[in-house]
């Protein structure tokens, strides 16, 4: 199961047994709502991985310095939410049982499940702080509780009031804010202020991080299933995370929702891999 990946992202080479990080890809997109494709995020992140250097200038330190692992993409039963869910579960279970911190690079959103799934029983105290453009806490989408419009919403059925921390929200129907504003979440729309604070209140207690790049405003990131005007800058996105990752008793985390099909140009891409690595440096 463990067997080196042939393309790896950058700098993370480090043998399973020796590594603290194990990278790991969830490519599934069956419950997308709009534009699939973010089953193939996983392959264009590593290959174009290589077009940025592992030194990061923001933080002054390599990713070579890291002991990282990545195993590649699962193989996932395509077309069974269910079975996918538990097939994520299992690998991010493992990782944990090995101490080890699970990094999952999506797929759509619903694949965050999974893996919270298998953190919340090591961590039943954790907290989520989730990054995105969308509320994601409907109870169904046309009839479907698995989907990544209801993934927070399902997050929640795990964890419980207050313990869902939601920042950039800017798109949802009105009940879904409604539901949050009524003590659910701690739901901060349209933009990452109240982050320092929420980490500052979080200090010890274990985190996992959930972050969905349509969070961007579609002028720094148009690649990805459902973008939403109004995002934020590339900067803010990077500070930010290098603050939770750094800050934060981070148990697990993942970035999802790269379409790579449509920015042909490749930015999207490169934005998320250097978002993936100023987080997998500030661990």
């Amino acid at each position: 199961m463990w067997n080196k990946n042939v393309v790896d992202f950058m700098g993370c080479d480090a043998a399973y047994e020796e590594a603290d990080i194990v990278l790991f890809g969830a490519p599934f997109d069956s419950t997308t709502s709009f534009r699939p494709g973010t089953r193939f995020a996983g392959q264009a992140i590593r290959n174009d991985s290589y077009g940025l250097e592992t030194y990061s200038p923001y933080q002054d330190r390599d990713l070579t310095e890291k002991r990282i692992f990545d195993c590649g993409d699962l193989e996932l039963s395509i077309g069974n939410a269910q079975m996918v869910l538990e097939q994520i579960e299992a690998c991010a279970k493992q990782i944990l049982t090995d101490g080890k911190l699970p990094f999952m690079i999506g797929g759509e959103h619903l694949v965050t499940l999974g893996s919270v799934r298998a953190v919340s029983r090591k961590y039943p105290d954790m907290h989520i702080i989730h990054f995105d453009a969308h509320t994601d806490l409907r109870q169904d989408y046309l009839g479907v509780e698995l989907s990544h419009a209801c993934v927070l919403r399902r997050c929640w059925e795990i964890l419980g009031d207050g313990r869902i921390h939601q920042f950039g929200i800017r798109s949802g129907e009105k009940e879904e804010f409604e539901w949050a504003k009524q003590g659910h979440t701690d739901l901060h729309p349209f933009n990452l202020e109240g982050l320092e604070q929420t980490i500052e209140k979080l200090k010890g207690k274990p985190v996992y991080f959930t972050v969905d790049l349509d969070v961007l405003d579609p002028s720094f990131f148009p690649g990805t299933g459902t973008p939403e005007p109004g995002g934020i800058a590339f900067m803010s996105l990077m500070h930010a995370v290098t603050k939770v990752c750094g800050q934060t008793n981070l148990v697990g985390c993942d970035v999802n929702e790269l379409c790579p099909g449509y920015d042909q140009s490749g930015g999207s891409t490169a934005v998320a891999c250097k978002i993936i690595r100023e987080m997998l440096i500030a661990l």
